[in-house]
């Protein structure tokens, strides 16, 4: 099959999968011929079939960017995925409403972009000034694959496994801030969770957007002014269900709370 049929094929399923709430086997177990390019196309169609329904590209995320996350999926290198507007969530996260399949809560830096950045070539210094402002944030990551058994073509196929993401009211100048050393602290249901620095995503959430607007630029993808950018989880993955309550502080900045119904 050409790239174009593989991309076709899988981006039908994931999309379809997304739709019904459920799982797929995972891809290269089915076709272990599969390369990460095979995965950023078939990631592209499966956006294109969401951007038929209505949805709008409001921004990208950064996914396995931290050592305790790739870890714990087993996959070690970084990855990247779309956000939509139907991604994007005020309130309650209701888990049967976004069909959240298997859900986990991250706690992360998300970037506010004033000014378009396209790589290759960009700096960290160059993310810094392009950013209107930093913000507290939870990604909800989601897989699309049975109980999490991915690798990194499986990730990336998989829009980077994102579900949905929501954003604290706080907004900082990252000019302001050291951002390697932001401490962040998570509680789950009231009680302390987890707790790290911006230094854990690719030493810097800065450097981390780097990367990606230079990943993007090879294939022909802009970060564009108002884009929000998820920089990439500071703490490990945390499971959620209907009922669990997270709290983040990104402290220096402010806080944010994902409630799951």
């Amino acid at each position: 099959m050409t790239r174009e049929d593989i991309a076709t094929l899988h981006g039908s399923q994931l999309y379809q999968a997304l739709r019904d709430g459920r799982t797929l086997a995972p891809l290269i177990a089915r076709d272990p011929s599969l390369t990460i390019d095979d995965a950023y196309a078939i990631s592209l169609d499966f956006l294109a079939r969401r951007r038929a329904d209505g949805e709008k590209v409001i921004g990208k995320k950064i996914g396995v960017t931290s050592k305790a996350v790739q870890d714990m999926l087993g996959v070690h290198q970084p990855d990247f995925g779309f956000l939509t507007d139907a991604m994007f969530v005020e309130g309650d996260i209701d888990i049967a409403a976004h069909r959240l399949i298997q859900p986990r809560a991250e706690a992360e830096i998300a970037f506010i972009l004033a000014e378009p950045l396209r790589g290759p070539g960009v700096t960290s210094e160059q993310v810094i000034a392009a950013t209107a402002a930093i913000a507290p944030c939870f990604e909800i990551v989601d897989s699309r694959i049975t109980d999490w058994k991915i690798g990194i073509v499986d990730t990336v196929a998989d829009n980077a496994s994102c579900g949905v993401f929501v954003l604290g009211e706080a907004r900082a100048d990252p000019r302001a801030h050291d951002l390697p050393g932001l401490f962040v602290t998570v509680t789950k249901n009231g009680a302390p969770l987890s707790e790290g620095y911006g230094a854990a995503v690719q030493g810097d959430p800065a450097q981390a957007v780097a990367w990606l607007a230079n990943t993007l630029g090879a294939y022909g993808v802009t970060l564009e002014a108002g884009d929000v950018i998820l920089s990439g989880s500071l703490v490990p993955l945390e499971p959620a269900v209907a009922g669990d309550v997270f709290a983040m502080e990104l402290h220096g900045v402010g806080g944010c709370t994902a409630r799951f119904v």
